[in-house]
């Protein structure tokens, strides 16, 4: 009973103990080992678990991965989590009070129609959910070789137990989601600097021309790339492209693309023979639901004439220093669509005063406070009004507008921009 002054004294040294663990570890699996011995100086069992449900896997797609993110048992015998139907989907008297957040006491487990056994003598079991903040995080189980093993006072005096542990736990998960956010914030702190380095240092020197870049990923990585590449004969070439998804998957194929590219560029001077042998790496190496948008060309300095191949991107815009506007849209879908179909090259030239922009869809979609676009004619407006500056501050006065029109100063899809200027002679 509630009043029993035996029942009321068991309770108080669980909630000692409870909180001696708290103030010893905040690891999560030595946490529920602590537990567990906690309670048996309460309650015998013959074997006993104590499981935290993984957060990220409700019960409902278990298929995709384990419930339980992690647990401490005693009693029963080693068994791989692929093969244990409690772990991968949430199946016995376990993965019932998790999903309903009731106890269970079984007084002859096989007369239990939600058991599942787990280790062949027992006979007897009690279960009670562990909940923190109104919802189940876990489950306390007791088993026992004798039937009717347990009775109403050791599920109420389970309950309290869980009650009070919920707490130590919940500070556990928390310390473990920390530590794991802490990782994970490294590893990507290494990917990006691993990524900036794959983008140019600087901007090459080219007699009669000026040239800049920048990349602004939305995250700490992205899947934008552009590049300068020396060719040869002097030819200089320049290249934009557009991953898509983001993060870690976009950034690694945009790896992949850079690789690519410059593997394509051996030996091979037709823009349009090295885009059909990036395509043809992509295709073998990235699933049917990624492609990658990218303008290549090959500029030769002397004459200004740049040859170039579009796949599925934002056409660049070639502003002439008389006012005029090309658009730069000769080639064909984006890498990895291309299949047997050949890109067909293009080519414009620059003339003295003039200036290339090439820019992923992050510089011209972004939005403002009523979801109106930037678009390409603010964009070209601003280049005008630049126009006699060097490249690298029209960049900076397109950056500062484009944040000035959305009103943040980061991006929602990653922005990468390109200006390549021929010098008025």
């Amino acid at each position: 009973m509630p009043g029993d002054p035996r029942a009321l004294e068991a309770k108080y040294r669980l909630l000692l103990q409870i909180s001696q663990q708290m103030s010893r570890t905040l690891d999560l699996q030595e946490l529920l080992q602590q537990l567990l011995d906690a309670v048996q100086s309460a309650v015998r069992y013959d074997a006993a678990g104590i499981f935290v449900l993984n957060r990220s896997v409700p019960l409902a797609r278990a298929a995709d991965g384990n419930v339980i993110a992690g647990m401490a048992t005693r009693g029963f015998p080693p068994r791989p989590s692929t093969e244990d139907p409690m772990l991968r989907s949430g199946k016995g008297i376990i993965g019932h009070v998790i999903r309903t957040g009731t106890m269970v006491i079984a007084p002859d487990v096989l007369l239990d129609e939600h058991y599942v056994e787990g280790r062949a003598t027992t006979r007897s079991e009690v279960a009670v959910p562990i909940v923190s903040g109104g919802a189940v995080i876990g489950a306390l189980n007791l088993e026992s070789d004798h039937l009717n093993a347990y009775g109403p006072a050791d599920a109420e005096l389970l309950e309290f137990f869980a009650l009070a542990a919920a707490s130590a736990i919940d500070k556990a998960l928390l310390h473990r989601h920390v530590l794991e956010r802490q990782r994970i914030e490294y590893q990507l702190r290494i990917a990006r600097d691993v990524q900036s380095s794959l983008l140019p240092g600087g901007s090459p020197a080219v007699p009669g021309y000026d040239l800049a870049g920048i990349n602004l990923p939305t995250w700490e990585i992205g899947g934008d790339y552009f590049d300068y590449l020396p060719l040869a004969d002097g030819l200089l070439g320049v290249v934009i492209a557009d991953v898509s998804g983001k993060g870690i998957g976009a950034a690694l194929l945009m790896a992949t693309f850079r690789a690519a590219l410059r593997a394509g560029l051996l030996g091979e001077r037709d823009v349009g023979r090295v885009v059909d042998r990036v395509d043809q790496v992509l295709r073998d190496s990235m699933d049917a639901s990624r492609f990658v948008t990218a303008v290549y060309g090959a500029l030769h300095p002397a004459s200004g004439r740049l040859s170039y191949v579009n796949c599925g991107h934002n056409p660049p815009m070639l502003l002439r220093a008389g006012g005029g506007r090309e658009v730069l849209e000769s080639g064909g879908p984006a890498f990895g669509m291309l299949g047997n179909r050949r890109a067909e090259p293009g080519s414009v030239t620059l003339n003295p005063g003039d200036a290339l922009v090439l820019y992923t869809d992050g510089v011209v979609e972004l939005t403002d406070g009523v979801m109106e676009e930037y678009g390409v004619h603010r964009l070209e407006q601003v280049v005008r009004d630049t126009l006699s500056r060097p490249a690298s501050e029209m960049i900076d006065r397109i950056v500062e507008v484009t944040r000035a029109f959305s009103g943040r100063e980061g991006y929602d899809d990653d922005f990468t921009l390109v200006i390549v200027k021929r010098s008025v002679a």
